[in-house]
């Protein structure tokens, strides 16, 4: 498996050289103009000048997570969203060009990933997120677009058809992402990707190579399906593209997260059972505690937890001979 990292933006800083030293070689990149000062990376030129970049700092860029640009129109299926789509096959065909082959996306509309809480102690004090449906419906309703999950289902596919024949043809792997939290709705807003049995209807909308998941084992944890079964199922149809490490302790109504090794789950069991599918993706440490030292604006991601979770996941690889890379 590729051991890889999340960047936000285009700009060296201490992470890069922290992984550079964890022997991380693959980067992940979220490549938003507000992140960058660029261009929207469907620009070539724009994308070109951030793989240069990584390159120089001593990584690959092989994949792009995340809205690259506002995808409202597109999500809620409002006037402009043909122009969006446009742009976004053009991202595709750029990446193409570059190399860069996997795209981790979701269909959250409006809503992305979302915590009524950041700032739970966790072992030894460290901060963790959480999320309590209970206070989430406490607070006013968004003042998004109302839809129902009838017509997401249906923006989500028509994103589908337009998007996946310029997937194919530019050999990038697009991996959905569930939606976390897996509640519909959220504050108003309708959400789709909350159990496995929507995401195995997700996979039969469109017979593609290029459509796959982003397999996030902390949110099929809160949906409370059973991750190791699913890694199973999804891994021998080969439509894992894109692994994310995190544990949470709770349901989907009511959760917290945790370091890697002070959750439910038996981490060894779900490397095994990665190992046994033969999957050969990329993986990344996500969601990680806030950590002494450090402050919580950006919260899951900074980097102290960061350097627990990869060290964690780089013992378990090694003990069960899963080649890294």
């Amino acid at each position: 498996m590729k051991l890889s990292f999340l960047f936000f933006g285009n700009k060296p800083d201490e992470k890069w050289a922290l992984c550079r030293q964890m022997g991380i070689k693959y980067a992940i990149a979220k490549l938003d103009p507000e992140l960058t000062g660029d261009a929207a990376p469907w620009e070539l030129s724009s994308m070109k000048r951030s793989y240069d970049i990584f390159k120089e700092n001593g990584f690959e860029l092989i994949g792009f997570e995340g809205d690259q640009f506002d995808m409202n129109r597109i999500k809620f299926g409002l006037e402009g969203r043909e122009e969006d789509v446009e742009k976004y096959c053009l991202m595709l065909k750029n990446m193409g060009k570059l190399g860069v082959k996997l795209l981790c996306y979701n269909f959250m509309a409006g809503i992305g990933w979302y915590r009524t809480n950041t700032a739970l102690k966790e072992r030894g004090d460290a901060l963790v997120s959480g999320f309590s449906l209970a206070d989430a419906e406490k607070l006013s309703p968004s003042k998004l677009v109302s839809l129902s999950e009838e017509k997401l289902w249906e923006n989500y596919k028509w994103f589908l058809e337009h998007v996946l024949p310029a997937a194919e043809k530019a050999n990038v792997k697009m991996a959905l992402h569930p939606d976390d939290p897996p509640v519909s709705p959220l504050r108003g807003v309708s959400r789709i990707f909350i159990n496995a049995a929507n995401i195995r209807k997700a996979l039969t909308l469109v017979d593609s190579n290029s459509h796959g998941l982003t397999f996030c084992q902390g949110t099929y944890t809160t949906m409370g399906e059973n991750v190791k079964s699913l890694i199973h199922e999804f891994g021998s149809q080969q439509k894992i593209f894109f692994v994310h490490i995190r544990d949470v302790e709770g349901n989907a109504s009511d959760f917290k997260e945790t370091f890697h090794d002070n959750g439910p789950t038996n981490m060894v069991d779900m490397f095994k059972a990665y190992q046994n599918t033969g999957i050969d993706v990329p993986v990344r440490s996500d969601h990680v505690p806030t950590m002494a030292g450090e402050n919580n604006e950006q919260h899951g991601y900074a980097m102290k937890g960061n350097l627990f979770g990869i060290g964690y996941m780089k013992g378990i690889m090694e003990t069960l001979g899963i080649p890294q890379e």
